[in-house]
């Protein structure tokens, strides 16, 4: 999907800062916001920017003497642009979530939320291992928002912080089983199983 997107926006920086500003209304962002948060270079930024603006997809606002760019949400493609968007942000077609398992001694990747459509989860992702490299799971992290244009929230935990709140029956970890939800990684002992059960 992120490649037929590319193809039909005329490149990887174009569909970035398109779905990005499709998928935050309301929002000001300086070009600066916009690079920080896309990935995409500042010459590409700008040039998109422009682009964007002169079709009216997005316009300008002037905030403390400095101009910030926010969605149009009178475009007249908005709602089907939205809904081209938030479709191809669905896992599998998200790539860079398969990067998670480099950032420590990984034993459960759980997506919910914006990955699964599904407005009404605490979290999108869930991370639990051991040794987990801070500074590496921020980089993938950022990344996962670059690409799909939106932030996420997410909770990394060790294996015997997860332990613990499963034995506590921890409602937040429960409501997360118990909502649509997908292991990317799952090597936690008869965890399945325990979903299963939470799910009946």
């Amino acid at each position: 999907m992120p490649e037929i997107l590319e193809t039909l926006m005329g490149s990887k920086s174009r569909a970035r800062v398109m779905r990005f500003f499709v998928l935050n209304p309301g929002k000001q962002f300086t070009t600066s916001d916009v690079r920080e948060k896309t990935q995409v270079t500042p010459t590409e930024v700008r040039k998109n920017v422009t682009a964007l603006q002169k079709i009216g997809l997005i316009r300008v606002v002037s905030k403390n003497g400095k101009k910030h760019y926010i969605l149009n949400e009178s475009f007249v493609y908005y709602v089907e642009l939205r809904n081209l968007f938030v479709k191809s942000n669905v896992y599998p077609h998200c790539s860079e979530v398969k990067n998670l398992k480099n950032v420590g001694n990984i034993k459960l990747v759980m997506i919910s939320g914006v990955f699964m459509n599904y407005d009404r989860s605490a979290i999108d992702l869930l991370v639990v291992g051991d040794d987990i490299k801070r500074e590496k799971l921020l980089k993938v992290i950022e990344a996962i928002e670059a690409e799909i244009g939106h932030e996420i929230k997410y909770m990394a935990l060790t294996m015997e912080d997860f332990h613990y709140r499963i034995e506590m029956m921890d409602r937040f970890l429960i409501e997360l089983f118990a909502g649509p939800q997908d292991a990317i990684i799952n090597m936690v002992p008869r965890l399945a199983r325990f979903i299963a059960e939470i799910k009946r």
